[in-house]
């Protein structure tokens, strides 16, 4: 899978660990400074978690498998996240995003 461009990115997914939360550009107002915004994402009710027993809590087995649909939501504040010297997109707290094509939420169930 290629990395998405600065051009062809529509949205930033904030990088929490193995959780995502996803955010739409709002604007791109240089080649290092975006603005963004989180949007809202529900799981899909027919998803169902295969959940199996044991260790110390549990596993979910289809963790992978999870579907959202997602909505913008314009009560959310805007902010900016600067490319660092690594080519890194952070926000001023050090949070890592991902550039894609497509907004994209993941709750790892499994940590």
């Amino acid at each position: 899978m290629s990395k998405t461009t600065y051009e062809e990115a529509t949205h930033a997914n904030k990088l929490l660990y193995t959780d995502v939360q996803p955010y739409e550009i709002i604007e791109k107002r240089t080649a290092c400074k975006i603005l963004i915004r989180e949007m809202d994402a529900e799981l899909d009710p027919e998803w169902k978690m295969d959940f199996i027993p044991g260790g110390f809590v549990g596993h979910v087995a289809n963790n992978r498998t999870q579907q959202y649909s997602y909505t913008s939501n314009e009560s959310y504040p805007v902010k900016a996240i600067r490319l660092d010297k690594r080519g890194n997109w952070k926000d001023k707290h050090g949070n890592k995003y991902s550039l894609s094509i497509k907004p994209y939420k993941f709750y790892d169930y499994n940590f």
